[in-house]
């Protein structure tokens, strides 16, 4: 095993000068050197193209070689090291500089993937199964790449004629710093790889081929939850009994992330994220995903957190994770309570072209929960829903936004509460028809 040793960008020994004390948790800014002790120097070597390996401050390297970590961690006095939320820079080097071409410097998803049920693309059939990425097979562009449509085999997954075979979505990632294109890539690859649940978006496979990263995603036909609420978009508005079913689905995919079996924290939930097949069935995506560490308490008062920086959405955050950076699973009920009352609203959390008073959606609808919540409902959906169902609705929400985590439901109880909702019968006994999207 390496020692840990502090580059010339930290010469602090303890880098006291980058640590913040709280309580007895320490969170230090750090750049941490990992070499093995006398290891013999080493010729220089070709740089190479190959991807590095990811490592943690445990593991063991090769001699002749040092990895640089640079990132934000926290750990508990005289306890293991908790989280690490940090921006990892594992550029696997030689002692003169250059880049490692060793097996153990070359990308370590290959050993990930083994343990996955994923298929591996080759990038040609992706560039053909999009038209070479064509604008005109662009569905969506976020913050990481951008998202194509593509038709591929449903036997042999190659690439077929537009309207042929089976329709996907190829994620292209790109950002001007790759290691965050890669580390994305990962997230969903060892998350999603492994994880199966209805309500959950569906990765067939991913590519690795050179500096090329992109995931290929069952193709959800109705797009984004947000896209139909927006009141600007050229969607048909959901109707009442539609909106009651996309909430219970997320609220179920968010419940099994958070089951006893996966112990996973959804870290940005919201309406963007939330996906529509064919049937309208909800299905969470762009997964953040923040792995719980059981056996230490939160100031919130729950059994586990996780500790990160806050690098989400602020418009859907609990209270105490801006506060403290501690991440619980009642804080994902606090995102789904925001979630939800835009769905009753149809309006968004934070909207700047509506008046001051009105632009932040939680202030502004709060006192009229749960009892004038009728007032404040999408006048889209009127007559669709009864006055006790209305209630029942505006109950669940306020309970999701309590100050408090300690009062909030848990996501098994918000599932239940919407099973219930859903069952109540509405004013007609014809369900409204869905919208027809392209």
């Amino acid at each position: 095993m390496g020692k840990c040793c502090h580059t010339e960008d930290s010469e602090e020994e303890n880098g006291s000068n980058n640590c913040k004390t709280s309580g007895d948790q320490i969170t230090c800014d750090v750049h941490i050197g990992v070499s093995p002790p006398n290891s013999p120097k080493q010729p220089p070597i070709n740089e190479s193209k190959e991807l590095p390996n990811l490592i943690s401050p445990q593991q063991s390297v090769d001699p002749g070689s040092h990895y640089k970590i640079n990132g934000l961690f926290s750990w508990k006095k005289g306890k293991h090291l908790q989280s690490t939320e940090s921006r990892l820079n594992s550029n696997c080097v030689s002692r003169n500089g250059n880049e490692q071409s060793s097996p153990s410097c070359k990308t370590s998803s290959a050993s990930i993937l083994q343990s996955s049920n994923l298929r591996s693309f080759k990038f040609s059939d992706l560039k053909t199964a999009t038209k070479k990425f064509s604008p005109s097979n662009l569905l969506c562009e976020g913050e990481f790449g951008r998202v194509f449509q593509g038709w591929i085999d449903e036997n042999t997954f190659t690439a077929t004629e537009p309207g042929t075979g089976i329709v996907i979505a190829v994620k292209l990632l790109q950002s001007p710093e790759w290691f965050q294109v890669h580390r994305e890539w990962l997230a969903e690859v060892n998350n999603l790889g492994q994880l199966r649940h209805p309500n959950l978006d569906k990765l067939i496979g991913y590519c690795e081929e050179n500096r090329q990263r992109i995931l290929v995603y069952e193709y959800t036909p109705h797009g984004s939850l947000e896209s139909h609420l927006s009141r600007r978009s050229h969607f048909e508005p959901l109707s009442w009994n539609v909106r009651m079913k996309v909430a219970l689905g997320a609220a179920k995919g968010l419940a099994f992330l958070y089951s006893a079996e996966t112990q996973v924290i959804f870290r940005d939930f919201k309406t963007s994220n939330i996906l529509l097949d064919s049937s309208y069935n909800a299905k969470l995506s762009d997964f953040e995903f923040a792995k719980d560490y059981p056996g230490d308490k939160s100031p919130t008062g729950d059994q586990s957190h996780v500790s990160t920086r806050v690098m989400v959405n602020r418009d859907y955050v609990a209270p105490e994770y801006l506060a403290t950076g501690h991440l619980t699973a009642r804080s994902n009920v606090y995102s789904f309570g925001i979630v939800f009352l835009e769905m009753l609203c149809g309006r968004k959390a934070m909207d700047i072209f509506r008046p001051s008073g009105e632009d932040n959606l939680v202030e502004w609808a709060k006192p009229y929960l749960p009892s004038k919540v009728s007032s404040i409902i999408d006048t889209r959906v009127e007559g669709q829903y009864t006055q006790p169902e209305a209630l029942k609705a505006g109950n669940l929400v306020l309970q999701c936004l309590s100050v408090d985590p300690k009062y909030r439901p848990t996501m098994e109880k918000v599932v239940a509460s919407l099973e219930r909702l859903q069952d109540s019968e509405g004013p007609t006994s014809s369900k409204p028809s869905l919208c027809s999207v392209m």
